[in-house]
């Protein structure tokens, strides 16, 4: 329902609905969908732009979605499956089980709406191996699995008429913080409509929302090498700001990817084994800078043909001329050395630097025999990619980089972000009535296997739909008792952007470079490669850039760059909330583990032939059994590690079960 509320002598548009989803993702849609099965009837999604996010847009050479084993003579199990997600480390063992008990009904609802995963002549939904996985759980509908998923929920959520208020971004969430003695939750949202930007406070758009279903992906706009599709940048601050908890923000996966394009180049654009180069920023001094590090031509094609399946970073595989050595060589090029990368399909690894001619022989006998297997023991790089996969080549046609013609720049890039927002077994968040699905949402630890994000995200979907759906599906809340509760927080906004807005024109950081600040410390000090001393002068950093935007010390260039403002600010905030996180987990005595380097004087080196200064510091293994909190709290950044959750014991006798569903106990 759309109606008006008037503040401080403003009129702005007021919706109120049972359950407001923001974003338009593949997790969003799919919660969507099965909140209008559930009986929810009064649902709007409200997004920034309908097809702008991670799912429509991004993808890999075969992107995998994860799931139980469903074909085959492998043995496999629900709770063999939640071993594997919880063995990762920082996870909690009942969001494994649930992520795996899950798994096959969400992955059929996905067949059933048409995404067009592969099965044999017998209907058999074969799988693979993916990275971190020790069965053939993975399956994929080729480069553009999630985009495809993306298509097929948007159809099931028009045919439902459920509406779409687009080109709105959600600045804040409104909550009853004060008010009260009650639990405090969220009761709606504020946003700017972007097509009138311009308009200053005449943007706003205000929600009061019975639930809240955050679906806003992970915070992208944090990192300056990123692969997340320009333009998104997350909301993870906005729930932060409201009080929501999060477990994990260090963790995230970092990776190979193209820049002119965001793409991640893993599986079979590293194994045709292309050569790798730099130069000078204007393209002088070609070098191939590879070539140093390894001691035969052998081993260096072996680990960039590694690199297609290894391809997160992972310091496990730096020794003995391991794939991450590559990532490690790139950041050292690109960051340290301010040289551009480029991986070239047009030939094969040069020699030189002590290493003699490429020669197919001289590789692994696992990687001879996979491409000896493939057919493609022949030619350039280019010639058995086309043979390979030759909707790789095409992707890239299509966004206008002829890989036969030119090299591909690539840098190490912010993939995903394992962390996120805290959550129960239902998806919701200790913000009562906010549910944070998808990437926002920190279920995972460690190490995941590739794909399981699609499937944590349609499984927290349901979840959180299930939950509203039987308990949450009745407002609670009359108009006037919402305004009652909201008013304050929407004045003190009001009293902020009117601030805001008299800084157009003055004196002060722009929006634009504040942002690169913040991003190019982050990919510098708090991505792959992490220093204890360094991670402690960014946080001063970031806490005096973080001030600098909550009291203005900024310039707007025009009045619709507000929305720019409340990006910077909720992004600075995530930032702080990584980089307090990373101290504690420094403090605690933490290592290097998952995606990232934690580097050390006196640590352990890495190659003989690297720098000296390139020694690193080995897990603490006994830290994977906390997952690491973090709380926004009276403008304090709370961090504390918490005992991981053990997986529930098998002990549901089919009698109790059947009982306890019957009477909805088990919620």
């Amino acid at each position: 329902m759309e109606t008006q509320v008037s503040l401080n002598g403003y009129k702005l548009p007021l919706y109120i609905c049972n359950t407001l989803v923001i974003g338009s993702g593949a997790a969003a849609l799919n919660c969507a969908d099965h909140l209008v099965n559930m009986g929810v009837k009064d649902v709007l999604i409200v997004t920034e732009r309908l097809g702008g996010g991670v799912s429509n847009n991004s993808g890999s050479d075969k992107q995998t979605y994860y799931k139980l084993s469903l074909f085959g003579e492998e043995k496999d199990s629900v709770y063999e499956m939640a071993r594997n997600l919880f063995s990762g480390g920082s996870m909690h063992g009942d969001l494994a089980l649930v992520e795996a008990a899950l798994s096959a009904q969400e992955f059929f609802h996905l067949v059933q709406i048409g995404v067009p995963f592969p099965h044999n002549k017998y209907g058999g939904y074969i799988g693979y191996k993916t990275d971190h996985d020790p069965k053939q759980r993975g399956t994929s509908a080729g480069p553009w699995t999630s985009h495809q998923m993306f298509e097929k929920l948007l159809v099931q959520v028009e045919q439902k008429g459920i509406p779409i208020l687009d080109q709105h971004e959600v600045i804040s969430l409104l909550t009853t913080n004060g008010y009260d003695d009650e639990e405090k939750r969220v009761v709606g949202a504020v946003a700017i409509d972007k097509n009138k930007a311009a308009d200053g406070i005449g943007s706003l758009v205000v929600f009061q929302a019975e639930n809240i279903v955050m679906a806003t992906g992970g915070p992208g706009g944090l990192y300056a090498a990123s692969v997340y599709p320009e333009g998104h940048l997350g909301s993870t601050g906005v729930a932060l700001e409201a009080g929501a908890a999060a477990a994990n923000l260090i963790e995230w996966q970092y990776g190979l990817a193209s820049t002119k394009f965001r793409w991640n180049v893993s599986g079979s654009y590293q194994q045709v084994i292309p050569r790798y180069f730099s130069t000078e920023q204007d393209g002088t001094g070609e070098r191939d800078f590879l070539n140093p590090y390894f001691d035969t031509m052998g081993r260096l094609g072996t680990a960039i043909f590694l690199k297609g399946y290894q391809w997160p970073f992972d310091p496990r595989k730096l020794p003995n001329y391991g794939s991450s050595l590559i990532d490690l060589l790139v950041y050292q090029e690109t960051v340290i050395k301010n040289r551009r990368v480029f991986m070239d399909f047009r030939h094969n690894p040069l020699p030189g630097d002590g290493l003699g001619e490429f020669n197919f022989t001289d590789l692994s006998p696992d990687a001879y025999n996979y491409l000896k297997n493939s057919g493609v023991l022949f030619g350039k790089p280019i010639d058995r990619l086309r043979k390979m996969n030759p909707m790789a080549v095409k992707l890239y046609q299509e966004n206008g980089i002829d890989l036969s013609t030119e090299p591909l720049e690539i840098a190490v890039c912010a993939q995903h972000n394992n962390g996120g927002l805290k959550g129960n077994i239902w998806w919701e968040s200790n913000l009562r009535h906010l549910f944070p699905i998808g990437e926002v949402n920190g279920t995972h630890g460690v190490y995941r296997p590739g794909g399981s994000a699609l499937n944590s995200g349609q499984v927290g979907g349901y979840r959180a739909a299930q939950y509203i759906g039987n308990f949450y599906h009745k407002n609670s809340l009359s108009k006037e008792e919402f305004l009652q509760i909201a008013t304050p927080d929407l004045q003190n906004k009001l009293a902020l952007i009117e601030k805001v807005l008299s800084r157009v024109g003055a004196a002060g950081q722009d929006m634009e470079s504040y942002r690169q600040e913040m991003q190019q410390r982050m990919s510098r000090v708090a991505a792959h490669i992490r220093q204890v001393e360094h991670i402690e002068k960014a946080f001063c950093e970031a806490k005096e850039q973080y001030e600098r935007i909550n009291t203005c010390q900024i310039r707007l260039k025009d009045r619709a760059e507000l929305l720019m403002y409340f990006q910077n600010r909720q992004l600075s905030l995530v930032q702080l909330a990584v980089l307090s996180s990373l101290i504690r987990y420094l403090e605690a005595g933490g290592g290097s583990r998952g995606s990232y380097l934690v580097l050390a004087e006196d640590g352990e080196p890495i190659s003989a032939r690297l720098d000296r200064k390139w020694r690193f510091k080995p897990e603490l293994a006994e830290l994977r059994k906390f997952s690491l909190e973090y709380e926004y709290v009276n403008n304090e950044h709370r961090t504390r590690l918490v005992p991981v959750r053990e997986i529930p014991e098998d002990q549901f006798w089919f009698e109790k079960v059947w009982a306890e569903f019957l009477n909805k106990e088990y919620f």
